[in-house]
């Protein structure tokens, strides 16, 4: 952007021309902040759309809830000649198409909202009811219209991917570094997101309170993202502060950057790490412990290890800095068999294995 000099995406014609609809909407975006990955994801949908319709020979201004069936159809297709029955497997998961049609209708409901009589039906209004029941948040809306979808795929509820606590214990043994093993124990400990590390400065590792704060910052220079609007405080071990105290004195040494995390054995040396650099680590450890794992995945089995162990959800919550309990309970509350044979001895109605 030429006044921020943050990151955006736009959309091109088959002309090589920008996609004016397309750019306004997007520029929209960037100018209120959401994330490059969010304008990106967006950007894409149009892009998808935007095809679909000219193979459609369809104009963006006049179309209904029908063509958006039949975008969907054609987003799950496996060839141009074939398309997917309704039991079929498509080529894309049905999360996949609805963060496309997310686009989709937030670019419908931006044209709406500035004026434009642009597709009615892919701006659909419900009211709420007037019986006596109240809906949540009912206060709020008070019988006023809400906004909701007129197309959303099912998409199956299941539990995140995690790895168990020996598997754990591998990868952190399987780093040949101090930055390595401190970076993967902070995330794996805390349930951090690799963004929130690779944006830590030294002045947010609290070593003598033993905390670690997650401030949201816009100039990063590697583009990390905290994801949080305002400053979080969450606590670490003395273990985890002993790591990055060998850290800083046997591996950090002399080197003058306010990052936490930077490059010390390859690339730039002292610039902060990136994503990319993260990513290649982790694949290199993946192959070396025969244990596919993401860096997200240590965040998830913080999360579940804690569920599990009885954390109240507020505080897992909390500690992953989500907004709501409710968004923490929805991906992490997954109770398995043995969930459930565990929490029924524990209340006494079974009998513990063993106990006469």
């Amino acid at each position: 952007m030429p006044v921020s000099g943050a990151e955006s995406w736009t959309l091109l014609g088959d002309d090589g021309e920008v996609v004016e609809p397309a750019e306004r909407y997007l520029a929209y975006l960037a100018a209120i902040e959401r994330s490059p990955n969010t304008v990106r994801a967006y950007a894409i949908s149009l892009k998808l759309w935007f095809e679909f319709l000219s193979q459609a020979h369809r104009s963006w201004e006049h179309v209904g809830v029908e063509d958006v069936a039949r975008f969907v159809a054609w987003l799950q297709q496996k060839a141009d000649s074939v398309i997917v029955l309704s039991d079929g497997c498509g080529v894309r998961a049905p999360a996949t198409i609805n963060t496309y049609l997310a686009g989709v209708f937030g670019f419908y409901d931006h044209h709406a909202r500035t004026g434009l009589s642009v597709a009615a039906e892919l701006v659909t209004w419900r009211r709420m009811s007037r019986g006596s029941y109240k809906p949540f948040l009912h206060h709020v809306t008070k019988g006023r219209p809400i906004l909701v979808r007129p197309v959303k795929l099912h998409v199956p509820e299941r539990a995140p991917r995690t790895l168990e606590p020996e598997q754990i214990v591998a990868v952190l043994a399987a780093c040949e570094h101090l930055r390595d093993r401190f970076l993967l124990s902070l995330l794996a400990e805390s349930g951090m997101r690799i963004g929130q590390a690779l944006g830590l400065r030294h002045s947010d590792f609290v070593s003598r309170r033993r905390e670690v704060h997650i401030v949201p910052r816009a100039d990063n220079a590697n583009q990390a993202r905290a994801k949080v609007r305002s400053l979080v405080v969450v606590p670490v071990s003395t273990p985890l502060v002993r790591l990055y105290s060998e850290y800083m004195h046997v591996e950090y040494g002399e080197i003058d950057s306010d990052y936490v995390f930077v490059n010390l054995f390859s690339g730039s040396i002292g610039q902060a790490m990136t994503y990319p650099t993260v990513h290649r680590l982790i694949g290199r450890i993946a192959a070396r412990t025969g244990i596919g794992f993401t860096a997200h995945m240590l965040r998830h089995s913080t999360a579940t290890d804690m569920v599990r162990q009885g954390v109240p959800i507020e505080v897992v919550a909390r500690l992953l800095t989500h907004r709501s309990s409710t968004t923490t309970s929805q991906t992490y509350v997954h109770l398995d068999a043995a969930d459930i044979r565990a929490a029924l001895q524990q209340a006494g109605v079974w009998q513990k294995e063993g106990a006469r």
